[in-house]
């Protein structure tokens, strides 16, 4: 799918807590870290060319997110992002921490970003080449609500279960 881009990683052992679970705040940072390198390989810029080249750059006004699977040590996994909602300020990213075989959901993030103009420290509005760009990037999902979505992905990995 054009706008979803997955990358692999590996869960530390240094990054879980004394239950052997990678920690909750380590989600994020795995998660966000992903959507990094899926902006330089998806869209071909990085957020700080962006921001030197325009001097705007987007900021994050909400995260939401659901741990759905425990995350064990040397565990191996997907992480996928997309842009799911494009208006002319907000952007709203998902991205998903899966298992190997990206059967299984380990975490769902829903990341609410307003474009923001750096220099005169307000919003700013995405300019129609922006809107039309990343329009063609952005990845329809059934569910409207991140409520709806989480739902949705646990019931598929009960199904994986079985």
């Amino acid at each position: 799918m054009k706008g979803e881009i997955t990358t692999t990683t590996k869960a530390r052992f240094s990054d879980c807590d004394p239950l052997g679970h990678l920690n909750n705040v380590k989600y994020l940072e795995y998660m966000m870290n992903a959507r990094e390198d899926h902006v330089l390989q998806c869209y071909g810029f990085t957020y700080e060319e962006n921001i030197k080249n325009t001097g705007c750059g987007w900021v994050a006004i909400q995260n939401q997110i659901s741990y759905l699977k425990e995350v064990r040590p040397n565990a191996i996994l997907n992480i996928s992002s997309k842009i799911i909602k494009m208006g002319d300020r907000t952007s709203v990213v998902e991205i998903l921490m899966m298992d190997e075989n990206s059967e299984q959901v380990h975490a769902v993030l829903w990341t609410t970003a307003i474009y923001f103009n750096m220099k005169t420290r307000r919003a700013a509005v995405h300019s129609s080449e922006l809107m039309q760009y990343f329009g063609e990037y952005l990845v329809e999902i059934p569910e409207e609500t991140f409520e709806e979505r989480t739902e949705a992905l646990r019931k598929e990995n009960k199904k994986w279960r079985k």
